[in-house]
């Protein structure tokens, strides 16, 4: 059956590149995918599905086949949504909306997941188990679909989960995997420095709030190097500093912001601790008042043991992967991490470089693409891991 169900995925390829290249050139940002969901639901209802959820948790969709024979449920998820970058591909089918681009794979991931849901739906006749497809909008911006649309049941019943992310800066042919913390918890802050204010040529009569908040971000620095256990991983990045005035006039009001990045929650604590413990201090020593906020973002991505395995044990016997390696931690963060918190599963990247590019761009760039024949290694590797775990 794996090599029918193979066959299938590649007789439908050149379909499953259509769809990704019409959905990167009409993106939606997170939260406005009206036209994106519309498009998902009326492909299932065109299959002849009939077990169609739309507006799960908000745009999000989720579509069931039963298999004929008894099995788990299992899940597979895709994220739709796009961001605010102008693209700079020059692609024939770049991005027809000014500003909004797919700079993140998402389209691949849809594209992936349909053509996928299609050859399942044409085989169920000879498929154990049942399979919940979970299209889910809002992943780049927290608070995110994934919560949602959980939280309008589109986990109900399920037995496990499976996702990738296709990863343009990994080579094609490549899968990677990590037992445990593999994407981060990604978490925000905002600072305003609130100093006093004057003319430029008279420093000693104000309280210099540009002044201040550069010694805040220099004091930043310390917290992962002098606070966190140099064996954990943790960033504090600063993303933004306003304070726009005349060249002549000291600044009375900076606002500043920036991410933290960290796997274990006791971690994470200490660095929000810490965070406005250090802006305390560097606001009493200048005699200025702060205001601190702190936003917990997506928990880390931590996946299961055992769907781990299973996933290892399926990527080696499909014939495009050349490597399944054990990936480092990423940084970046994933809202899949509330899947994994209710069911088991384990979420993978699969190696999406560009052919014939040594340095591809990264993710979130202008120039961003993918290899869209990751998009095939990615159907069969989560097609495979789902009937396999199915039929446990």
């Amino acid at each position: 059956m794996k090599e029918k169900f193979f066959e299938k995925l590649h007789q439908h390829y050149d379909e499953m590149v259509e769809i990704r290249r019409y959905l990167h050139q009409h993106p939606e940002l997170s939260f406005q995918e009206q036209k994106t969901a519309a498009y998902i639901a009326t492909y299932y209802a065109n299959l002849g599905i009939t077990d169609i959820r739309t507006d799960v948790g908000g745009n999000g969709i989720v579509v069931k086949i039963q298999g004929e024979r008894p099995g788990k449920t299992i899940a597979l998820r895709a994220d739709f949504d796009a961001l605010p970058i102008q693209e700079e591909t020059g692609l024939p089918f770049q991005s027809t909306t000014t500003g909004v681009m797919h700079a993140c794979g998402h389209d691949g991931h849809t594209a992936t997941l349909l053509v996928l849901a299609k050859v399942l739906f044409q085989m169920k006749d000879e498929l154990a188990g049942e399979y919940v497809l979970i299209h889910q909008h809002a992943e780049e911006v927290s608070p995110g679909g994934a919560k949602p649309m959980i939280d309008d049941g589109c986990l109900s019943g399920v037995d496990a989960i499976f996702g990738t992310h296709l990863w343009a800066t990994l080579p094609y042919g490549t899968v990677a995997y990590r037992k445990g913390p593999i994407m981060a918890a990604a978490d925000r802050f905002e600072i305003n420095i609130n100093g006093y204010g004057g003319h430029g040529a008279q420093p000693h009569k104000t309280k210099d709030s540009i002044t201040i908040a550069s010694q805040l971000v220099v004091n930043l620095q310390q917290i992962v190097s002098r606070r966190v256990n140099p064996i954990e991983s943790a960033v504090v990045s600063v993303g933004y500093f306003r304070a726009e005035n005349s060249f002549n006039v000291i600044a009375d009001q900076v606002t500043l912001g920036g991410t933290v990045r960290t796997f274990k929650p006791e971690v994470q604590e200490s660095i929000e601790r810490e965070l406005e413990r250090i802006v305390k201090g560097t606001c009493l020593a200048a005699d200025c008042n702060y205001e601190f906020h702190y936003y917990k973002g997506y928990p880390a991505v931590v996946n299961h043991d055992e769907e781990t395995d299973l996933l290892v044990q399926c990527a080696g016997k499909i014939q495009e992967i050349d490597f399944v390696e054990e990936s480092v931690p990423e940084m970046a963060g994933e809202d899949f991490a509330y899947y994994l918190k209710n069911v088991p599963g384990t979420f993978f990247f699969t190696g999406a470089k560009p052919e014939n590019v040594s340095a591809p761009f990264p993710h979130h760039h202008p120039k961003f693409d993918i290899n869209e024949k990751a998009m095939l290694t990615a159907a069969k590797t989560l097609g495979l891991v789902a009937l396999r775990a199915a039929e446990l």
